[in-house]
């Protein structure tokens, strides 16, 4: 992807998005990769069965639970978690071929593998996509109904755990009722910032005057 200008291609952005249940964050990824040509959503590899319809490469990389094993002795994970028996966690290789290219790489992923990630790409960009509020956050998961009581209730208690955890991100967007599109507008801004700040183009009188 290149600026058109002397800056020509650079690297592109390892951005991770996180947020309480109901924060709205997967609408705002849909509208984000609605630019493919910018952006590029990471595949997490998985040791659980693949589900109806999931294909891999696509939802996830689906390897056997040594296999796993071996990415992470290997090191060729960026971060990974043991949810609920089955491994998950983000390949290295793939992200950093997508970062090659220049597109900006979306990583979905809990404030635990944020943490991971921060401390093994220190370059990445860290974004928190909360709701208006408390209040707002309950309405959200009780109105889309598709989840149980308890459910319910263990998402709401785990969203105090993440917000304590807002300090170790770089940006927090307050994603409004019905503004989905605007926070993906804030979102926005924040690549171009991100990308005009002068600690990611150390090499800038050599860039300007190598053409």
């Amino acid at each position: 992807m290149s600026d058109g200008n002397f800056l020509g291609r650079r690297k592109g952005l390892l951005l991770v998005v996180s947020g309480p249940a109901g924060s709205g964050k997967g609408t705002v990824m849909k509208l984000l990769m609605q630019d493919p040509d910018s952006f590029a959503l990471s595949v997490s590899a998985t040791t659980r069965a693949p589900g109806k319809n999931e294909v891999d490469g696509r939802e996830y990389f689906f390897v056997s639970r040594e296999r796993f094993e071996e990415m992470i002795a290997k090191k060729e994970l960026l971060e990974y978690t043991d949810y609920l028996g089955n491994y998950y966690g983000t390949p290295r290789a793939p992200a950093e071929a997508v970062l090659g290219t220049g597109r900006h790489l979306l990583l979905e992923i809990d404030v635990d593998g944020g943490r991971q990630i921060k401390a093994a790409f220190p370059e990445a960009v860290l974004v928190m996509i909360v709701p208006p509020g408390a209040a707002e956050q309950e309405r959200r998961l009780r109105t889309r109904a598709r989840d149980s009581e308890e459910s319910i209730l263990r998402r709401l208690e785990r969203a105090k755990a993440e917000l304590t955890e807002a300090e170790h991100y770089d940006y927090v967007i307050v994603n409004e009722t019905g503004e989905a599109e605007k926070t993906a507008d804030v979102f926005r801004a924040i690549v171009a910032a991100e990308m005009a700040s002068v600690r990611r183009i150390p090499d800038l009188k050599e860039r300007y005057y190598a053409n």
